[in-house]
């Protein structure tokens, strides 16, 4: 049997227009503002019309620590969406924009697979309605306004040492990540060091998937601290006068976007922080509406667990307040039998001493969402080369911690994979109430919620932190930023700091390299060891690959 790639099964994919898919969810299609026939953004109105309305429950899926394996989180993501609604459910999901840089470099496309995917993939996977290059504008124009200002005098008293704001390109592009601008002369401005951060790491990416509505955004963008003086005075960008413009420039990036799974139900997708620098999740307003449109919202966080999960509930869900009902936690065989040893190579081989070993990965992670005090369950996404053993294996795994797994078959057979999980999780909803809780008070100190998350999530000894590391610390406690949360930069690939460390590990140290305000994400981000804001690409990018074929459709993109 030929098995079909995920842009084939995309391209065979009969879309409804994109007016009937809103009607579904009870949005009229003057409410609409289309991008063509099968997208389109939600308008201001019709979002503000929504504010008294009920609230659905609120499904987050994570997974597993992710290994070269593969786990599907947002396969799965779409899947149980898609189940759900088989079930008889009014179910949509909320996932975040795939940015250029991965897709071209290791990633492919990032819209789902196999039977479980958003559609249009190209237009998704590729400029979609134009947000990314939106943020990305709004962002280097800020850029500019610091060195322009510069330029002509100076008059804020930019010390161009400890300039904090530096320049972004939704591209993985290595030659540009340590920079000196400036440079031919007077009319060029003042030579200094500088840099190019991905897109997805930008403060102006976390700032539109945080803020409420324009006016939030703009109270934000204004918030942004982009340097400091000789004497270590904050300047902002609202001193810049530069908010405004911004906004401007970010004012339809900021309107959700709808489009369809193949299954033609409804699906936002936007914004896009990156999962281990930033955020990682989808926007607060694309969430907080599609919960008053649907009885049930889907959405997934970034990596594993330790990471999309907790900044999840610690920053996402403390500043939208929202209560998540039930986590689902995404796991493959393939990839617990890396976590238990096995090489990449080996894995078709069945090994069931290796998916117990690996199993103390995915039994971390559920106990990690215990102490949030959400309901869990587990999906176990189903590969062909898996063994009824070796799923055994998983399921008892599950059950010793007291959460149900479910053999999902979605990236084959779409929602009809995922009927029993979907049951199980309105089952959830149903009779074991959500007592949500964030792990750590807002009132703790910044070093201490740090030591938290390293402790108790990532059953670390303890965090190592020097000099300039304590007096940043300190520094930001006498600025008034010790209330806000933190947001862990590490390593998705280990409960570690060290990637190569998988399985459980306890007992390490997390050493803090660096602290980063941002003050209009209103989030102060916790550098830790190896962590790259403007990845490279691999010896062989997936650009190899994308062409265009004789007909002009797109090759190569998964």
């Amino acid at each position: 049997m030929t098995i079909k790639s995920d842009i084939e099964i995309a391209r065979a994919a009969t879309m409804k227009p994109i007016t009937e898919v809103a009607t579904k969810i009870g949005i009229p299609a003057d409410a609409l503002v289309p991008y063509g026939h099968t997208k389109a953004k939600v308008s201001f109105k019709h979002i503000e019309s929504l504010k008294d309305g009920k609230d659905g429950k609120l499904i987050l899926v994570t997974a597993i620590s992710p290994t070269p394996a593969g786990e599907g989180k947002t396969t799965t993501t779409v899947g149980l969406g898609d189940g759900l609604n088989r079930i008889g459910k009014k179910a949509m999901m909320c996932l975040r924009e795939p940015s250029l840089g991965p897709c071209f470099g290791v990633k492919g496309g990032a819209a789902g697979g196999g039977y479980a995917q958003v559609v249009p993939m190209e237009d998704i996977n590729l400029h979609f309605t134009g947000d990314f290059h939106a943020i990305t504008s709004a962002h280097n124009l800020l850029s500019a306004l610091i060195d322009n200002h510069i330029y002509w005098g100076n008059s804020l008293g930019f010390d161009t040492r400890r300039i904090a704001w530096r320049r972004v390109l939704d591209m993985n592009d290595r030659a540009l990540r340590e920079i000196t601008n400036s440079l031919g002369g007077v009319s060029n401005g003042f030579p200094r060091t500088d840099g190019f951060d991905i897109t997805v790491a930008s403060e102006v990416m976390a700032i539109l998937c945080l803020a409420l509505d324009l006016k939030d955004l703009e109270r934000r963008l204004g918030n942004i601290i982009v340097g400091y003086t000789r004497d270590k005075t904050p300047i902002r960008a609202r001193e810049l006068k530069a908010e405004g413009a911004m906004t401007v420039l970010l004012k339809d990036a900021l309107m959700p976007n709808l489009v369809q799974t193949l299954e033609n139900n409804p699906v936002f997708i936007h914004g896009g922080p990156f999962a281990n620098i930033a955020h990682g999740c989808n926007s607060v307003l694309a969430t907080k509406s599609a919960l008053k449109l649907a009885d049930y919202v889907v959405t997934e966080a970034g990596f594993g667990a330790d990471l999309g999960a907790e900044k999840f509930f610690d920053i996402k869900c403390r500043k939208a307040g929202l209560t998540p009902a039930v986590a689902v936690v995404v796991a493959t065989v393939r990839a617990l039998k890396m976590h238990g040893g096995v090489a990449k190579d080996n894995l078709k081989n069945e090994n069931v001493l290796a998916v117990n070993k690996g199993c103390e990965n995915l039994k971390r992670h559920l106990e990690n969402m215990a102490k949030f005090g959400v309901p869990v369950a587990v999906a176990i996404n189903k590969f062909v080369t898996d063994t009824d053993a070796e799923l055994a294996e998983v399921a008892k795994a599950a059950e010793s911690l007291g959460a149900k797994a479910f053999v999902c078959t979605h990236w084959s057979d779409g929602g009809a994979g995922t009927e029993q999980l979907a049951r199980h999780v309105v089952e959830l909803t149903e009779t074991k109430p959500s007592n949500f809780r964030p792990l750590y008070a807002d009132s703790l100190t910044l070093r201490d919620k740090v030591k938290t998350i390293a402790t108790e999530i990532y059953r670390a000894a303890d965090i190592a932190c020097d000099a300039s590391v304590e007096t940043a610390f300190k520094d930001l406690e006498a600025g008034g930023f010790g209330n806000l949360p933190v947001c862990m930069a590490k390593t998705q690939y280990s409960f570690s700091t060290d990637p190569s460390k998988r399985g459980a590990p306890t007992g390490h140290i997390v050493p803090v390299r660096e602290l980063r305000l941002s003050a209009g994400a209103e989030f102060v981000v916790v550098v830790t060891g190896e962590i790259m804001t403007m990845p490279g690409l691999p010896r062989v990018p997936a650009a190899d690959s994308i062409r265009l074929n004789a007909d002009g459709q797109i090759e190569g993109l998964f």
